[in-house]
């Protein structure tokens, strides 16, 4: 390499690096669309995809463990058995369900995995976003095996629907991110959608979350309401994109993520390469 080359590879090596922008992918409860939601056979699929991250919901379970399980009870994901309710059961009576067979029948025998679980499938360099779908009841257990993974803080982002959650995981452990989640509704007596941009910046701020995880709701989410969030230094992420039309529409809005139940036919959709 001549001289002249060298400079400009040393000039231009962090735009290289780090292109304008982009979107870090992350797959909805794993890969979703084609395996079990939220069971390590999704997960593992995700990164086998080149997903960047993962999301995952997460309940306390009677006996003081973690498990990742999207509803209150089982009957969804596990029909035709026993139906319990997470919080009122053991881990040992969680296990006993597969969680896997009502998706594809090669996936049966899938069971509801831990946090630990979870968190152990994640590659260097990759996320996961952690959805608590219970109290702060949690908080004292999830810090506890959070810091005891091998993952650094980067690598991690909390995310729920109830400030109250987001408040407490904030002051409890402030080294990870911790993103408000919304979704909105229209009135009935003025026909506009709630909450507006400016009531989502009061809720981000109260709850002391970093970001927002904002529902996909194009009739929402435009120019002058990213202007609004951005100016209050609030990050956005989106969900749930499985729209190819939609990922670009965010993408150009420069949101920081795009969570989708199809990571590698959103990754190939999106023009531009991650930052």
């Amino acid at each position: 390499m001549n001289k002249t080359i060298a400079a400009i590879a040393i000039v231009l090596s962090p735009f290289l690096a780090v292109p304008g922008y982009g979107q870090l992918i992350v797959a909805h409860r794993g890969s979703s669309h084609t395996a079990p939601e939220n069971t390590l056979a999704a997960f593992r699929l995700a990164w086998q995809e080149e997903a960047d991250a993962i999301e995952g919901d997460f309940y306390l379970t009677k006996d003081g463990e973690i498990v990742c399980l999207h509803d209150k009870n089982t009957k969804r994901t596990a029909p035709g058995q026993t139906v319990l309710d997470v919080a009122k059961s053991t881990l040992a009576e969680l296990r006993g369900l597969d969680v896997g067979s009502w998706k594809d029948k090669r996936y049966a025998g899938e069971k509801i995995p831990t946090l630990h679980e979870v968190l152990a499938t994640i590659p260097l360099q990759k996320k996961i976003f952690i959805e608590v779908k219970c109290g702060p009841e949690i908080t004292p257990i999830l810090k506890k095996q959070l810091e005891a993974s091998n993952l650094k803080s980067e690598q991690i982002t909390i995310i729920c629907f109830d400030e109250k959650v987001v408040r407490e995981c904030r002051n409890e452990m402030p080294q990870y991110q911790a993103n408000w989640l919304t979704s909105y509704k229209r009135t009935k007596e003025r026909g506009v959608w709630i909450p507006a941009a400016d009531e989502v910046v009061r809720r981000v701020k109260k709850s002391g979350a970093t970001g927002l995880g904002t529902q996909g709701n194009t009739e929402v989410i435009d120019e002058r309401f990213v202007d609004i969030l951005r100016e209050a230094g609030i990050e956005l992420h989106v969900w749930t994109i499985n729209d190819a039309k939609q990922a670009r529409y965010f993408s150009g809005l420069e949101f920081e993520s795009i969570t989708t139940d199809k990571p590698a036919e959103i990754r190939a959709a999106l023009p531009y390469p991650l930052k």
